[in-house]
């Protein structure tokens, strides 16, 4: 089965297109598991599987190293979209991924022959409770809201960008332990599906610096939809401008939540890494 490896700010997927792929996948949660063991398989944040839809390009289907399916991904749908213009499978700039949280329009931004960057259309953010989903009260959203998680205080914003996001400010990144407040939020009662987490020291008004700990994942170097949350959490907070860079781990993010459409947009790279094929141990256990 050929795969191909690509990155978005060191975000790393292991992509296989079964638009065309021969070999077919009878169980994506152990493919992903075995995939995604940076150990004993090819190593990634994601295994990202392409398949045919009525309604957009391709479908896109995430699954995160656990096995547990993602309902999107913004730094995987930058990658997608360059590996299916490059590659010809689509031949326009723009193209559109259907994916759990929906419709998903991307625009490959090209110099000449060179894709510069994707810009991504993440849609509008989802702020009710019941949305993102969580059971703490909003009013109607959950702005800086005080919780207790064994024993410990956090400050939360939360936002969905079609997954499920918890935002807390921090006055130093450097002092965040990551390992034990990821997880200690992500399977926090009060969000039911677990939660993505980022951690937040403002800069300025126009540029933030984050941690992220994502579900079913942990510690990423970047998170694009969680970029886009952190991005709308700032301006819920008064805390950053509607057009904001976002500095993660791997690098940075140009986020914009549109005040004329309500729409989420993210402008970043997407980058190879290797291609190769999965030998039937990793394929069929």
């Amino acid at each position: 089965m050929e795969f191909i490896k690509m990155h978005g700010l060191g975000n790393d997927f292991v992509i296989i297109n079964s638009l065309t792929n021969t070999t077919p996948i009878t169980d994506y949660v152990q493919l992903a598991v075995r995939v995604c063991n940076r150990n004993f398989g090819v190593g990634a944040d994601g295994l990202v599987v392409l398949l045919p839809s009525d309604k957009a390009h391709v479908t896109m289907r995430i699954f995160n190293p656990d096995g547990s399916e993602a309902e999107m991904c913004g730094n995987a749908t930058r990658c997608v979209a360059r590996y299916l213009y490059e590659k010809e499978i689509v031949k326009e700039q723009l193209i559109t991924i259907s994916t759990l949280a929906g419709l998903i329009i991307t625009e490959v931004i090209v110099d000449g022959l060179t894709v510069k960057n994707i810009k991504v259309n993440m849609g509008s953010p989802r702020l009710k409770p019941e949305e993102i989903p969580t059971t703490l009260s909003g009013n109607p959203e959950v702005i800086n809201q005080s919780i207790e998680i064994n024993g410990q205080h956090f400050a939360v914003t939360c936002v969905s960008m079609g997954n499920p996001h918890c935002i807390i400010y921090v006055e130093d990144l450097v002092e965040v332990p990551l390992e034990k407040w990821g997880p200690l939020v992500e399977k926090a009662s009060v969000f039911p599906a677990y939660t993505n987490v980022e951690f937040v020291q403002v800069i300025n008004k126009s540029t933030v610096k984050v941690k992220v700990w994502e579900r079913g994942a942990g510690a990423t170097l970047a998170c694009g939809t969680g970029a886009c949350a952190v991005a709308v959490a700032g301006v819920l907070n008064g805390k950053n401008n509607r057009d904001v860079e976002v500095i993660l781990p791997g690098g940075s993010l140009h986020i914009k939540w549109s005040k004329q459409d309500n729409m989420v947009y993210m402008t970043g790279a997407a980058e190879y890494v290797f291609e190769g094929n999965l030998l039937n141990k990793l394929t069929k256990g």
